[in-house]
């Protein structure tokens, strides 16, 4: 008979498992793992490396799984090998943002005025003040506009700056990858459609009608400080030049259909959200100057304010969307609480690895960023499910999870599996990571950690190969398929 275990036959061994006594809480004793001879699902088990074996994947796989509460790990390979983590790394950034600035911290955009306001008219300057807000957008920013108008404000007599230095400036999250994808935006204090601008286009005639624009469900103001022209070029679809402070791309006019829109990254993220403001003020009654960008903290009396969501929130949309821009502004505002204002994402990665150490018991971490963006990040399977595997920790992370979905062996999700899982995902080029929690059919919950990455394919890549290389796709698939595989087993295995 193969040693492998069909997912129907596995299934069925798991769906037999039911009627076994639930656990409410962690066992008070150790779990001790033993075949039961009676159980055919844990006769058939296919063994860690026939799994590996069957997956095919060039590279290296480390995993491992954890009991609640006493951490032992049940299972494990590759205990010394550490992996990229990808954006699981988003998993660990936001314990450090819990930790750090609690459940219930704000961030907050203000309007600040230095000056008297005589007769409608600022005698002095304007400033829009960032604040750290990852998830502000152009509704906001007109509600903003909406509440400095309500101030009987007309006029502004001297500058309009923009403050984006409660975060420091990095012009791309990780210059490596190709330079028009959304999700490698520049970093700043102040962050507006999460560091994006959308561009539009519209075949009229022969030509092509384009627009950049900040679109939110009830705005869309026009956008100067990034422009775009189109080429007769066939590749690169996409080039990018900062002319005297503006983002200038140039896209294939050969790639376009006949209408469509992508969002592309802003580097330019303070006169980003000072040009928007500027016009939705505009439409208000209010009048301010082009805006400047300011690296000195305005002070003076706030005339409106625009709140975040509760940081809890704002985690729980991070992990369900993987926005790296969201990890990133977090994550650097935990180490700026913490009492360093860190100089990059590598030195605010490095306060992180700290904590992760001191807090978590993780020793052998690197993170180069907060997201997982950056391939150089490392961390060990079996340091990250010990880690999950404290009850302090579950606490806090499970709620905020993302369930995921076990599929057939034709990618099809599944109904009413008999194994429920909540876990933070990681995918890159080559690089595939997942960590969270199962619960076996029995109720008893399990915390795990597994990786795979081929670092030698993917260092091969240049920058415009990454974004679709070829190979990649069925590579990553192969990679979720054994991750699905592994949490079978141990919930087969472990959880009862």
């Amino acid at each position: 008979m193969s040693k492998r275990l069909s997912r129907r036959s596995l299934l069925a061994g798991l769906t037999s498992l039911t009627a076994l006594p639930v656990w409410a809480n962690p066992p008070t004793s150790s779990l001790r793992p033993k075949l039961r001879p009676s159980s055919f699902a844990k006769d058939a088990l296919a063994t860690p490396q026939d799994l590996i074996d069957a997956a095919k994947l060039r590279g290296n796989v480390s995993f491992a799984v954890a009991e609640l509460g006493t951490g032992r790990l049940l299972e494990s390979e590759g205990d010394t090998t550490a992996l990229p983590p990808a954006s699981v790394s988003k998993a660990v950034t936001a314990l450090y943002a819990l930790d750090t600035l609690g459940a219930d911290h704000r961030f907050e955009t203000r309007v600040v005025a230095m000056g008297p306001i005589e007769a409608g008219v600022l005698k002095g300057d304007l400033a829009l003040v960032g604040g750290a807000d990852p998830t502000l957008n152009t509704d906001g920013v007109a509600a903003l506009a909406k509440a400095l108008a309500q101030t009987g404000l007309k006029r502004v007599e001297g500058r309009f700056v923009v403050y984006g230095g409660a975060l420091p400036f990095v012009e791309a999250i990780d210059p490596g990858q190709p330079r028009h994808v959304g999700y490698a935006t520049a970093v700043s204090g102040i962050c507006l459609n999460f560091n994006r601008v959308y561009f539009d286009w519209k075949r009229v005639g022969d030509g092509f009608q384009t627009s950049m624009e900040a679109r939110s469900e009830k705005h869309r103001p026009k956008v100067r400080v990034a422009q775009v022209t189109l080429s007769p070029r066939k590749s690169p679809v996409f080039d990018y030049a900062n002319v005297n402070g503006v983002d200038q791309w140039s896209v294939s006019r050969a790639a376009l259909n006949k209408e469509g829109g992508r969002w592309l990254p802003m580097r330019q993220p303070e006169v980003y959200a000072g040009e928007v403001f500027r016009a939705l003020a505009s439409a208000q009654g209010v009048s301010m100057p082009a805006p400047e960008k300011t690296t000195s903290q305005p002070k003076g009396a706030v005339l409106a304010s625009q709140k975040s969501a509760p940081l809890v929130t704002i985690l729980k949309g991070m992990l369900r969307y993987s926005t790296n821009i969201t990890a990133e502004m977090v994550g650097l505002s935990a180490t700026k609480a913490r009492g360093t204002y860190p100089a990059s994402l590598r030195a605010s990665g490095r306060a992180m690895e700290v904590w992760a150490k001191e807090e978590l018991g993780i020793t052998g971490a690197k993170f180069v960023d907060h997201s997982g963006l950056g391939d150089r990040s490392r961390i060990q399977a079996k340091e990250l499910a010990k880690a999950l595997a404290i009850l302090n920790q579950k606490a806090q992370i499970h709620p905020i999870l993302r369930g995921f979905t076990m599929r057939d062996d034709n990618g099809r999700p599944i109904k009413n599996h008999p194994v429920a899982v909540q876990a933070k995902t990681g995918t890159l080029n080559f690089v595939s990571g997942l960590a969270g929690y199962l619960q076996a059919p029995s109720g008893q919950e399990l915390a795990f950690a597994i990786f795979a990455a081929d670092t030698d394919t993917r260092a091969s890549l240049s920058r415009a190969q990454r974004d679709r290389p070829k190979g990649a796709r069925s590579w990553n698939a192969r990679a979720k398929r054994l991750q699905q595989a592994l949490i079978e087993r141990w919930a087969t295995l472990f959880g009862s």
